[in-house]
C-alpha cells in the first residue's frame, strides 16, 4: 500500500486510518473505518476501493468486486482512487481491469505523463504488446524522452518475440523496430547504455551480425560500460556467429594477456586455434594478421602461448592464478582428442596434476578442477598417483596403530582432496569389505578431528570436514547397495544426524538424509529437513521432486498435501512475480532481460514439476475428501476440472529438475550419463500421462450422470460415454507403453533421479484393476441406456466385471502381507513396498467405489421399477435378473475385505509398537555409544514414520468401509 499518491488535501488526511488499518493487516477495522468515512462523504470513490481491499482480504470476493465495478463504472481520474483500484486488482488476479481504468483515466486527462505511463505498465502486466508500442509513442509525443520512444522500440521487438509467424517477425516488427532506433542515431539522439544495448538485440535478432559488430565496435559501443569487458565479450560472440575464427583468436589471445584467469577467454582460445588449423589460415603478407591484431594459427604458437602464461605465473612467487596451469591440462587434452603428437611437449599430465595439487592442493576447488582432467591418466597410474599426491600432505606423525591427522586447515584441505581425487578414480569403490570398512573408521575420525578447527564457527557456516563424513555416508551407501544389508543404511542415517548437529547448515547432509529416509519407506522425518533447507523461489521446481515424489506414496497424505503446497505456492506466484520484472525491467532500462523473464515465465508454466504436482495435489485431494459419487461431483466442479480438456503442455514439457544436486564423487561409469537422464524424463512423462489421465477418468465418471429414463437422447450427457471411452482408449496405451518400458529394467545411480511409482503400480496390479473399474463404467452406462429389457449380454458381462473386480483387489492385498519391518539374527530388514501397496490399494478402493456408487445409482431405479411392474401384473414369484443380487453379493463381499485390509493394518502397528530395536545390534558392535545414540535416533524416526502412515491409511480406509452402507440397492 505504499503507492498513494502524493495529492495535498483533504482527503488524504481523511483516508490515512484506513491506509494504516490495511499496512498493518488489521482489515476487519480497515472495513469499518471506510464505512464511517462514507456516511460523512458518500462520494469519496477511494474509500470505497479501500472498503474493498479490506473485503477482499478477509474472504468477501464477491462483495469486494461488486463494489470496485461500482467505483469502476464512476470512470474516477484521482490518483488514490486508481492507485487503489489497481493494487485491489492485482490482488484479484485480474490484471486485464486496470488497462481498462487507465484507459478511461488517458481519455479523460490526455495530457498526463503519469497516467500514460501507468497505462503502459498496466498493458505490460497483461503481454498486451502492441497497445504497448501505441502507449508508448503516445507518451513519447506528450513528453519527448529517450525512455518512453524505446519502451515503444522494447515492445515491437515483444511483438517479434511472440509472433508465431517467424516471417512476419524477421519481415516486420523487426525491420520498423531497427528503423526507428536507426532514425535516433542518424539524429545523434541516442543517451544511454540500455539504446545501444537494444539496438545491438535488435540486430542480432534480425541475423545481421556485421551491422552489431560496426555498432559495438564504433562510437556507441563506447556507451557499452555497465559490465566489465561488455565490448569485447560481444564482439567474440559475433566473431563465432560470423566465424571469423582469426579475429576470435586474436580478440581472446589479446584478453589473456590482461586476464591469464578467465576460462571462458581460454575456451574460446582453443575453439578459434583449431577452427583457423582446420581452415588452413595463413597470415597475410602485410598489415595487420586481423582487426584484432596477432592470430596464432599453430599448436607450437599455443603452446608457447600458454606455457609463456605459466613462466609470467611462476615469476609471481605467491598468489598464483589457476588459469594458464588448467589451460595447458585443457590443450593437453584437446590435442589427445585429435591424435596430435605435439602433447608430449607440454608434459606427462601425470607429473603435471601432481604440481598442480602441490600448487593449489589447500584450495577447496582443486578438487572440481583436477576432475575434469582425470581421464587423461591411464589406469596403471590411478594407485601410483593417489600415493605421490598423499606423501605430499602434510600429516602429523602417528602413534603406533594410530591414524595421522592434519595440524591445520590447509593441510586438511589437503588430505581431503586426496580422498575426493581416489573415489573418482574409483579406488573406494574397488576396495574389498574388510578395506572399505577400515575406510569408513578413518573417515569417521577424521571428520571428528576435523571439528576441532571449527569450534569457533558460527551454526550457519559448514565445518572444514564436513565432506569426510558425506564421503563416509557414500561408502556406506556403496556397501548397501553391493550387499542389501541394511546395517550400513541405518549407519549412513546416524552418521549424518550427527554431522548435522555440528553442521545445522549443511546442504548435502540433508538431501542425503531425505533421500534414504524415502527409500526406506519413512517420510515423516523428510517435511521437517525439506523445510530447513528452506528452498527458495526457483528451487521449488529444481529440487521438489525429492519430496514430492515420495509425499503420497508413503502414506502420509497430510504431509503430502503440505509438500505439494510448497510447489504450487511458488508456481502460482510465478506469473504475477514475472509481470513485476518485466515492468522493473521497462523502467530501468534493462531491455535484454525482458526476453529472458518472459522465456522464464514460459519455462516455468511448462515445467514438468508443475504438471506432475498439480495433477497429484488434485489426485489426493479426491482421494481424501471426496467419499461418494455426489461429493466427487461437487470437488471436480470446485476444481473446474474437464474430462475433455487435457491442459498439460505435452509437447513443450521442460524438465527443470536438477538432478546433479546430490554431491557425487563417484567415478564417470557410475555417474548419471545423459542416457540415464532421457530415460528418467521418458518415464515421469509416461506416469504422468497415466496420472493425469486417470484423474480425467474420474472426471468423466462424476460427470456421466446416469439417464433418467431409458433410451432418452434429450438428457444432454449423451456424448460423455464417448469422452470416457476415448479417454480409457488412450490409458490403455498409456499403460502398455508403461509396461514396455518397466521391462527395460532401468536402474539410476542411487545419488540421480528416484524412479517413479510406475514399476510397483504396475507390479501391484492397482493400474489393471483401475482400468477395469472405468471399464465397468462403459457397461453400466450401456444398461443404463437400454434398460433390463435385450441387455442379457451386458448384465452377464456386468456381473462377470464385478466378480473381476474383488479378484483384482483380493490380488492387491495380498501383495500388502508381510512386515514393515523384518527383525532376523538381531539385524533389521525394512520392507518399505508394503507401505506403498497399502496406498495403491486405498487409491483403487476409492476409484472402485466411486465406480460402485455409479452402478447403484443406476440399478436402484431399474430395481425399483421392476418391482412396480410386478406388483401391477401381481407376479410375486418372478425371479429378479441376476445382476441385482451379483451386485448385493458384491458389495458384501468389498466390505469383507476391507475390514480384512483393516484388520491387518492394525497387525502390522500392534507389531511394530511391539518391536524393541534399540536391541538390535543392527552391526553396530563397533560403535561408539555417541554413534550408539544417534542410530537408535534414527531407527525410533522411522519406526515413529511407519506407524504415522499406517495410521492415515487406516483412516481413510475407515471411512471408504462407512461408505459402502450408501452403495446398498
Amino acid at each position: 500500500m505504499a503507492a498513494r499518491g502524493h495529492v495535498q488535501d483533504p482527503n488524504d488526511r481523511r483516508l490515512r486510518p484506513i491506509y494504516d488499518y490495511l499496512d498493518n493487516g488489521n482489515n476487519k477495522m480497515a472495513i469499518q473505518q471506510a464505512d464511517k468515512l462514507l456516511k460523512k462523504h458518500k462520494d469519496l470513490y477511494c474509500a470505497k476501493v479501500l472498503k474493498a481491499i479490506g473485503l477482499q482480504r478477509t474472504g468477501k470476493q464477491d462483495e469486494a468486486f461488486t463494489l470496485a465495478q461500482e467505483v469502476t463504472a464512476l470512470e474516477p481520474t484521482d490518483d488514490n482512487s486508481l492507485q487503489a483500484l489497481t493494487i485491489l486488482y492485482r490482488e484479484m488476479h485480474r490484471p486485464e481491469l486496470v488497462t481498462k481504468l487507465y484507459e478511461v483515466a488517458v481519455k479523460k486527462v490526455p495530457s498526463s505523463e503519469e497516467y500514460h505511463s501507468h497505462l503502459f505498465m498496466a498493458y505490460a502486466r497483461v503481454g498486451e504488446y502492441k497497445k504497448m508500442q501505441q502507449a508508448g509513442m503516445a507518451l513519447y509525443k506528450i513528453v519527448p524522452k529517450n525512455p518512453y520512444y524505446f519502451w515503444s522500440v522494447m515492445s515491437l521487438v515483444m511483438q517479434a518475440i511472440s509472433a508465431r509467424d517467424e516471417k512476419l517477425s524477421k519481415t516486420m516488427f523487426l525491420p520498423l523496430a531497427e528503423r526507428m532506433v536507426a532514425k535516433m542515431v542518424k539524429e545523434e539522439k541516442i543517451e544511454a547504455e540500455a539504446e545501444v544495448q537494444l539496438y545491438f538485440m535488435i540486430l542480432e535478432r534480425l541475423g545481421k551480425y556485421v551491422e552489431a559488430l560496426e555498432v559495438v565496435r564504433g562510437k556507441l559501443g563506447e556507451k557499452l560500460t555497465s559490465e566489465l569487458l561488455s565490448r569485447e565479450t560481444k564482439c567474440m560472440a559475433l566473431y563465432k556467429k560470423l566465424d571469423r575464427w582469426p579475429e576470435c583468436n586474436a580478440l581472446s589471445r589479446k584478453l589473456l594477456l590482461t586476464n591469464p584467469d578467465d576460462w571462458q577467454f581460454f575456451l574460446s582460445y582453443f575453439d578459434s586455434l583449431f577452427h583457423v588449423i582446420d581452415e588452413s589460415w595463413s597470415p597475410p603478407e602485410e598489415g595487420e594478421h586481423s582487426l584484432e591484431g596477432e592470430v596464432e594459427s599453430s599448436v607450437a604458437q599455443a603452446i608457447k602461448f600458454v606455457l609463456d602464461r605459466i613462466s609470467a605465473e611462476e615469476t609471481k612467487g605467491s598468489r598464483q592464478l589457476r588459469g594458464p596451469y588448467l589451460a595447458r591440462l585443457e590443450l593437453i587434452q584437446r590435442l589427445r582428442q585429435r591424435g596430435s603428437p605435439e602433447e608430449k611437449e607440454l608434459g606427462e599430465p601425470h607429473e603435471l596434476m601432481f604440481q598442480y595439487f602441490e600448487k593449489f592442493g589447500d584450495k577447496p576447488c582443486c578438487i572440481s578442477d583436477l576432475k575434469i582432467f582425470l581421464d587423461l591418466l591411464a589406469p596403471n597410474q590411478h594407485v601410483q598417483f593417489i600415493n605421490r599426491v598423499m606423501e605430499t600432505v602434510p600429516l602429523t606423525a602417528p602413534a603406533e596403530g594410530a591414524i595421522a591427522l592434519p595440524a591445520d586447515t590447509k593441510a586438511l584441505q589437503r588430505h581431503l582432496c586426496v580422498v575426493q581425487l581416489a573415489r573418482s578414480l574409483g579406488l573406494h569403490h574397488a576396495m574389498d569389505r574388510e578395506h572399505k570398512l577400515s575406510l569408513i573408521h578413518e573417515l569417521k575420525t577424521r571428520y571428528r578431528h576435523g571439528l576441532e578447527f571449527g569450534k569457533s564457527s558460527l551454526k550457519t557456516e559448514l565445518q572444514y570436514s564436513d565432506v569426510y563424513c558425506l564421503l563416509a555416508a557414500h561408502v556406506l551407501i556403496d556397501m548397501w547397495a553391493e550387499t542389501g544389508e541394511e546395517w550400513s543404511l541405518w549407519q549412513c542415517l546416524g552418521l549424518l544426524e550427527e554431522g548435522l548437529i555440528q553442521s545445522p547448515s549443511n546442504a548435502q547432509f540433508k538431501l542425503l538424509l531425505i533421500l534414504i529416509f524415502c527409500r526406506l519407506g519413512a517420510f515423516e522425518p523428510v517435511v521437517d529437513l525439506y523445510s530447513s533447507l528452506d528452498a527458495k523461489h526457483v528451487q521449488h521446481d529444481t529440487i521438489g521432486y525429492l519430496l514430492t515424489r515420495y509425499a503420497e506414496s508413503l502414506g502420509q497424505f497430510a504431509a503430502s498435501s503440505q509438500s505439494c503446497n510448497f510447489s504450487l505456492r511458488f508456481f502460482h506466484s510465478n506469473q504475477k512475480d514475472t509481470s513485476e520484472y518485466i515492468i522493473q525491467a521497462y523502467k530501468y532500462g534493462a531491455f535484454e532481460k525482458i526476453p529472458e523473464f518472459i522465456a522464464f515465465r514460459n519455462r516455468l508454466n511448462s515445467s514438468l514439476h508443475f504438471a506432475q504436482v498439480r495433477t497429484e495435489r488434485m489426485l489426493l485431494d479426491l482421494f481424501l475428501e471426496a467419499n461418494i459419487l455426489s461429493s466427487l461431483e461437487e470437488n471436480i466442479k470446485s476444481m473446474g476440472l474437464c474430462p475433455e480438456e487435457d491442459d498439460i503442455p505435452w509437447n513443450d514439457m521442460r524438465d527443470n529438475r536438477d538432478l546433479t544436486v546430490l554431491a557425487s564423487w563417484d567415478p564417470k561409469d557410475r555417474q548419471l550419463s545423459e542416457e540415464h537422464r532421457r530415460w528418467s524424463l521418458e518415464e515421469e512423462t509416461l506416469w504422468l500421462r497415466i496420472r493425469s489421465l486417470t484423474l480425467r477418468l474420474i472426471a468423466a465418471l462424476a460427470t456421466l450422470n446416469h439417464t433418467v429414463e431409458p433410451n432418452n437422447s434429450q438428457n444432454g450427457v449423451e456424448c460423455k460415454p464417448n469422452t470416457l471411452r476415448s479417454l480409457l482408449k488412450q490409458l490403455h496405451f498409456a499403460l502398455e507403453s508403461g509396461k514396455s518400458f518397466s521391462e527395460r529394467n532401468v536402474q539410476y545411480p542411487f545419488l540421480g533421479p528416484p524412479s517413479t511409482r510406475l514399476a510397483p503400480a504396475l507390479a501391484s496390479g492397482c493400474l489393471q484393476c483401475q482400468t477395469s473399474a472405468f471399464q465397468f463404467v462403459s457397461d453400466v452406462y450401456d444398461l443404463d441406456a437400454n434398460g433390463m429389457d435385450d441387455t442379457t449380454a451386458v448384465q452377464e458381462s456386468i456381473g462377470n466385471s464385478l466378480k473381476s473386480l474383488l479378484v483384482q483387489l483380493k490380488d492387491i492385498f495380498n501383495k500388502c502381507k508381510g512386515d514393515l519391518l523384518e527383525v532376523k539374527d538381531s539385524q533389521c530388514k525394512t520392507k518399505p513396498s508394503i507401505l506403498e501397496n497399502l496406498v495403491f490399494f486405498v487409491e483403487t478402493i476409492s476409484i472402485v467405489l466411486w465406480v460402485s456408487s455409479y452402478c447403484a445409482n443406476v440399478l436402484r431405479p431399474l430395481k425399483s421399477n421392476l418391482q412396480k411392474k410386478k406388483k401391477k401384473k401381481k407376479e410375486t414369484h418372478t425371479a429378479a435378473p441376476p445382476v441385482f443380487t451379483r451386485y448385493q453379493e458384491y458389495v458384501a463381499s468389498l466390505q469383507t475385505l476391507i475390514s480384512e485390509v483393516l484388520d491387518h493394518i492394525k497387525g502390522l502397528e500392534i507389531t511394530l509398537a511391539a518391536l524393541k530395536l534399540e536391541s538390535l545390534s543392527l552391526e553396530d558392535s563397533a560403535l561408539s555409544e555417541a554413534e550408539r545414540k544417534f542410530t537408535k535416533a534414527v531407527r525410533g524416526k522411522v519406526q515413529s514414520s511407519y506407524q504415522h502412515s499406517l495410521q492415515e491409511v487406516g483412516e481413510l480406509l475407515k471411512k471408504r468401509l462407512d461408505t459402502l452402507k450408501s452403495l446398498k440397492i
